[in-house]
């Protein structure tokens, strides 16, 4: 992830037009990073004074089946440990995308800061992205894209979670059921890895999986089928693949853990996804409960009936198809509308996969 001052300057070196100019209630405080896809900006709402996080994806051809996915399948998200969606509208350059900020960062710049966890704070995130994740499949959406880079912290200061990309999400109710190899190399799940056209896999238990694999590289600070001595081997990622599938892990004894916590690993990471634990034999695990909150896992009973936003789904689904369009005629500032759901807050990976679309 880029800092805001070397955003800014990549900007300013592309020669890109600036799509909060003269906006009639956004304005740009500083760039937060860019990706392939699109970049993200820090702005404040001229009337509340309240600082989002507004993601622009150029209008055109880059408004993909993925985009409109993924804040359709987001907007019906109301979590704590979700991003907050606030709304969506038109510059005359731009989809844009205002969403909660989350001044922590993300999880995988927190590891890499620290050089790991130790057992209780890898646990303690842990616990807050099974809520997450469990709240989603609840809801029929699997994410398809769970790592620490999609995963990001407020500025508590013992930090919450909150997922925040569904690029390449998927519905239950409304979309086909998953069956492209979709994600990031170093987190796929076998099934995803082996499926071939024409074959589906469980999108939930595929995201198990990849849980699993943060849940390891918090605690060792590395990725749990790479090695040291692939660093300049060009087979390099059929050698993690090959050990996906073989699930052949190991964590260094320099790491040290408890045998509940090997325990809950070993589980997570099996390659038959009908023997992998489920979320809810996770909620059940000795290593999951010890130091769980009351409540915590009565609470997404709870957060299941929640009210639709104030930006409707018709109303969304028009500005996404408008963004497809450029030129003259085609839309400028649309009236933004003040909403409550959620929506991711992350870049697309330059890194992940897309075998099958």
């Amino acid at each position: 992830m880029k800092s805001g001052q070397q955003g800014q300057q990549q900007g300013q070196q592309q020669g890109r037009t600036e799509p909060l100019d003269k906006h009639p209630r956004y304005e740009k405080i500083k760039d937060l990073n860019s990706g392939t896809f699109g970049f993200v900006q820090l702005a404040r709402d001229r009337d509340t004074g309240e600082t989002w996080a507004v993601k622009f994806i150029e209008r055109g051809d880059k408004i993909t089946k993925y985009v409109e996915r993924e804040i359709m399948n987001h907007q019906c998200l109301v979590h704590p440990h979700i991003v907050q969606f606030r709304e969506v509208f038109l510059t005359p350059s731009h989809l844009s995308i205002v969403m909660e900020y989350a001044p922590g960062g993300d999880m995988f710049e927190y590891v890499v800061k620290k050089n790991g966890l130790r057992e209780d704070e890898a646990r303690w995130f842990f616990q807050q992205l099974i809520v997450g994740l469990d709240y989603c499949h609840r809801m029929g959406v699997v994410n398809r894209d769970i790592k620490l880079e999609n995963t990001l912290l407020d500025s508590s200061p013992r930090p919450l979670v909150k997922i925040c990309d569904f690029g390449y999400s998927k519905h239950e109710k409304f979309q086909s059921a998953p069956g492209s190899r979709v994600g990031t190399p170093a987190y796929l799940a076998p099934e995803v890895i082996l499926t071939t056209k024409g074959k589906t896999y469980d999108g939930k238990i595929a995201d198990i999986w990849s849980c699993g694999v943060m849940l390891y590289v918090m605690l060792v600070g590395a990725y749990p089928f790479e090695r040291p001595e692939d660093k300049h081997d060009n087979q390099k990622l059929q050698k993690m693949i090959q050990r996906i599938l073989h699930v052949d892990y190991h964590i260094p004894s320099s790491v040290r853990t408890s045998e509940d916590c090997r325990d809950l690993l070993s589980k997570i990471l099996v390659a038959d996804p009908s023997k992998r634990i489920t979320i809810e034999e996770i909620y059940n695990h000795p290593w999951y409960l010890k130091g769980l909150p009351p409540g915590v896992r009565e609470m997404n009973d709870r957060m299941q009936a929640q009210p639709e936003g104030l930006q409707s789904k018709e109303e969304i689904k028009r500005l996404v198809e408008e963004a497809r369009h450029v030129g003259v005629g085609a839309p400028g500032y649309a009236n933004p509308v003040e909403t409550d759901e959620y929506i991711d807050d992350a870049m697309y990976d330059e890194g992940g996969l897309d075998y099958n679309d």
